[in-house]
């Protein structure tokens, strides 16, 4: 029998964090091996207790390079799942490739140079990672749908809304899926009259190809994007909406398998469907 995958969770304690502490202590074939919560008042707490477990026996720590050269040792190639923060989750990477740790990572708000630099750095040590701005098999799903609708329609804007926890904008799936459609070849939104912002930003924000984003944060709202398409005559809406993040946990324990037989950097979760 194969020795289990052993994982790290960190931001173990946030919302997201939770949710993949309970999805991997109950998956076969997954050992969970650590905790990290920046916050020092989880510090020595067992993590099963704190997301409503029985007792898993893993204290929670704050200390991630420590807790990665300890993963580094263990027979069987290790894994971290990173839902921290975008000011933290270069570092948190660059540290993980280090010691020869998988990251797959559902934080967003990397730049486009800082995820060159890292599938470099990923390269050169000759380890996985997975980049995936969104875990749900129903946004990539919106996202293929996004991109059939583009051959036919000229006019695309993108409305993403999350909760009011959220500290980038514009999500990390919003930004991808422009992404996306400026791959497919065209630019969009040819300019009808010139436009005058009466107050600034008025028009969200302006991604590749002439493709607008807007971002909304409101309490109430989990995660939601709509990809808008336009035509003489026509309204065609894509619409994905999160009322669980349970609806990502399928998603994190693919990665989680999948990440272990890969050598390079993967930006987005459809690329290892």
């Amino acid at each position: 029998m194969s020795q289990p995958i052993p994982v790290v969770v960190n931001g173990a304690t946030g919302k997201m964090g939770r949710e993949i502490v309970k999805a991997i202590a109950s998956a076969p074939g997954l050992q969970l091996f650590g905790a990290i919560a920046h916050n020092p008042k989880w510090e020595g707490q067992d993590i099963g207790e704190v997301v409503g477990l029985d007792p898993l026996e893993v204290p929670i720590t704050r200390e991630y390079e420590p807790m990665m050269a300890m993963l580094s040792q263990e027979k069987q190639l290790g894994v971290v799942v990173d839902v921290t923060h975008p000011e933290a989750v270069y570092h948190n990477i660059r540290t993980a490739i280090a010691y020869g740790v998988r990251p797959v990572v559902g934080t967003t708000g990397l730049t486009l140079d800082q995820i060159q630099e890292l599938a470099e750095f990923a390269d050169k040590a000759s380890t996985g990672c997975i980049l995936a701005p969104n875990f749900s098999i129903g946004v990539i799903l919106m996202q293929q749908a996004a991109l059939q609708a583009s051959k036919y329609f000229d006019h695309v804007e993108i409305i993403e809304l999350h909760h009011n926890q959220k500290a980038d904008a514009p999500s990390g799936t919003a930004v991808q899926t422009a992404q996306l459609l400026a791959e497919m070849g065209k630019t969009y939104n040819p300019a009808k009259v010139t436009e005058t912002e009466k107050l600034q930003g008025a028009r969200g924000a302006l991604a590749e190809e002439n493709i607008r984003i807007h971002s909304v944060r409101l309490p109430g709202f989990i995660a939601h994007q709509e990809v808008i398409f336009g035509a003489p005559g026509q309204i065609y809406t894509l619409r994905h909406d999160t009322t669980d993040r349970a609806c990502y946990m399928p998603g994190v324990l693919l990665c989680v398998r999948k990440v272990i037989e890969l050598k390079t950097l993967v930006y987005g979760m459809e690329k290892i469907l």
